[in-house]
């Protein structure tokens, strides 16, 4: 195990259309805040369209993969004295097209890939108005599926790290309090499959007001002995690594000793 190293995994920049800046404005910040690893994880392209680029306000083009491959793998060159740049990805969950992902993440050096799921039943869990007018049951059948799909991912074999495991609560806080049991279930599969999962903070700007995911869910996630890694999902070079300091410490107090970065896939464990 390393000593304590401060490390951001979950970066975007603007080629997923809802970012700003270069993946080079994402690299300096994090040299001047300090960083040792920067990881540069921009949306995936929807590998499964005949379009190029589907959603040019959600993910990268297809024909934008391998320039932005190539774009980190040259930054990493460039500032290799001062910094480790990671190649990273967050990617889509779609069961129904796992093996089109796979296949083209085996064709690049990546260091790791968050798994997340963005979409249930056909709808981005980010839509603010998806809860109006469902019934107790109804909610539960979504937040039922929603874990299974995240248990599918954990299960898929191709990630490194599961992002945001409670991001639903994001525009609608009243989630976390739809009772089931899937949240246990899907810990004890992330756990199975020796999976890492994310403190994201980025919930604290939505209207959650909180990190994904909730203490709850970590303390039950140490107990499983689930692995823990940090990312602050920035959309701004400004919020690289946000609150790092403050997870590190709430960490501590739920009981953990270690979080994760990746390298070439490989898992390095270091102290908090």
């Amino acid at each position: 195990m390393t000593n304590s190293i401060k490390f951001d995994l979950h970066t975007h920049h603007h080629r997923c259309g809802h970012a700003i800046g270069t993946i080079e404005d994402y690299v300096k910040q994090a040299i001047e805040y300090g960083l040792q690893y920067i990881g540069i994880s921009d949306h995936s392209p929807y590998f499964y369209s005949e379009e190029d680029h589907l959603y040019p306000k959600l993910a990268m083009a297809k024909s934008e993969l391998v320039p932005y491959v190539e774009e980190v793998l040259r930054l990493k060159e460039k500032y290799e004295d001062k910094i480790h740049v990671l190649l990273g990805m967050e990617s889509d969950f779609f069961n129904d097209h796992i093996e089109v992902y796979r296949e083209q993440y085996l064709l690049h050096p990546f260091d790791y890939i968050i798994g997340s799921v963005h979409d249930v039943q056909n709808i981005d869990i980010f839509k603010k108005d998806r809860w109006n007018g469902l019934t107790a049951q109804e909610q539960f059948k979504v937040k039922k599926e929603y874990y299974d799909l995240i248990q599918k991912s954990a299960k898929s074999g191709m990630f490194q790290i599961l992002g945001h495991i409670d991001a639903m609560k994001a525009y609608y806080p009243a989630f976390s309090a739809i009772e089931t049991d899937a949240i246990e279930k899907t810990l004890k599969v992330i756990a199975q499959e020796d999976i890492a999962i994310e403190i994201n903070t980025s919930g604290k700007i939505k209207d959650c007001g909180e990190w994904y995911p909730a203490d709850d869910i970590l303390e039950r996630a140490l107990f499983y002995n689930v692995k823990v890694t940090f990312g602050s999902d920035s959309h701004k070079p400004e919020r690289i690594s946000d609150e790092f300091e403050l997870v590190q410490k709430r960490l501590k107090e739920i009981g953990y000793t270690e979080w994760a970065y990746f390298v070439k896939k490989q898992r390095i464990l270091t102290t908090l």
